[in-house]
């Protein structure tokens, strides 16, 4: 009797800070449904019509997910918190993509973002699994709030050829938001997560850093981002690294209405952090610009959406004609329909016009499907009809 009864003073003791902790802290659930139905192909390519893609129907899941996030209220103004969000596939009921693939943003819990710390009036402190870089804010939420993936991929950085930035959710990431100031505030970022997986006798000072400044002053919104991504040194040669580069200027016009102006860069400098080399895998530094406009308005109900982008070709190639061609223009114009705050249907048209020498594409369609190099210069195109509930 006297075993029970201490086995059950101890669950209790044990139990305490638990329950203590869900009566002083705000704990939410929060998530979003988005799933539809859409069309896709590729034609055009350089290499023939053997390297196209035909027009396919699917049924797909676009970025829903489940989430936890929780304050409490330690006195003299400090506050611990923590955030869980996880990818789920509702369309599919596992963590695989569309084309069968691994999902990586999708089947554990955090697998989207995920962090605890520390925040107060002196900012907020954070490590988990954080954004870095690819996020606008005010100046571009169609591909983070409002539609499907056949939006403009390279105003979060995807560009063609393995010129991409590559900097998005950033495992292992102890990051700093600082107060607002004047409406401005500043994100700091860091990881070393390049440098965990290095065995005996390997250089290990891999990393990845990025800094974001971003606000609004009276009807004007935009921001700065800066990110780099350096790989660990290998034992004969040089360090590896993409940096991106992205400022975002906008106007809101009137409540519900903005147009935003954005310009990127990206630079590849020996074979860029994954040593995958972008355009010129044989020159020491290769980079890449594009801008574009991005254009929200609100009409009673219904929401239009358009946005424009030009990718350049890129520069620095140890012979000029590789880095021939390989621009490329993307549009995207949708309407969504606002039945209330949390739940909205659209339907949304986006195509990537290639050049020749170049394959921009939209990854949520074609991860593992196109040929690096037959598929040049074919253009995808998307027709989607979607339904998303927040709640």
């Amino acid at each position: 009797m006297r075993k029970k009864l201490m086995a059950v003073a101890v669950a209790g003791a044990l139990a305490v800070p638990a329950m203590a902790f869900a009566q002083a802290s705000n704990v939410q659930i929060y998530g979003r449904a988005h799933l539809g139905i859409d069309q896709y192909q590729a034609k055009g390519a350089t290499g023939g019509s053997a390297f196209d893609l035909k027009n396919r129907t699917r049924v797909y899941d676009y970025t829903s997910r489940i989430g936890f996030r929780g304050v409490e209220n330690l006195g003299g103004g400090l506050r611990a918190l923590f955030l869980m969000e996880s990818g789920v596939n509702i369309d599919t009921g596992n963590n695989l993509n569309q084309q069968g693939l691994p999902n990586t943003s999708t089947g554990f819990l955090s697998s989207r973002i995920g962090h605890v710390g520390l925040s107060g009036n002196w900012g907020q402190l954070t490590f988990g699994r954080s954004n870095v870089w690819w996020g606008n804010g005010r100046n571009d939420q169609a591909v983070s709030s409002y539609l499907s993936g056949n939006t403009v991929g390279v105003f979060s950085g995807t560009f063609g050829r393995g010129m991409s930035v590559a900097i998005t959710r950033t495992s292992s990431t102890v990051q700093y938001t600082s107060p607002t100031f004047s409406g401005f505030n500043a994100v700091l970022s860091y990881s070393p997560q390049r440098q965990e997986a290095q065995g005996v006798n390997l250089n290990a000072d891999g990393r990845v850093m990025g800094v974001t400044v971003a606000g609004q002053y009276g009807q004007f919104i935009g921001g700065y981002d800066w990110a780099k991504d350096e790989g660990n040194t290998p034992v004969a040669g040089n360090q590896g690294s993409n940096t991106g580069n992205k400022l975002r200027a906008g106007w809101q016009y009137q409540p519900g209405a903005q147009v935003s102006l954005l310009y990127i860069v990206t630079k590849l400098q020996n074979g860029g952090a994954a040593g995958g080399g972008g355009v010129d895998p044989t020159s020491n530094s290769v980079s890449q610009k594009a801008w574009g406009l991005s254009w929200e308005h609100v009409f009673g109900n219904i929401q239009g959406i358009a946005q424009f982008a030009k990718i350049r070709d890129a520069t620095g190639c140890t012979v000029s004609a590789t880095c021939a061609n390989t621009n490329a223009t993307e549009y995207t114009v949708a309407a969504r329909y606002l039945f209330s705050k949390r739940t909205a249907a659209y339907l949304s048209y986006g195509t990537i016009r290639n050049a020749s020498n170049y394959n921009a594409e939209y990854t949520t369609y074609t991860a593992g499907l196109l040929p690096a190099v037959g598929s040049r210069g074919a253009d995808p195109r998307v027709w989607a009809l979607g339904l998303m509930h927040n709640f």
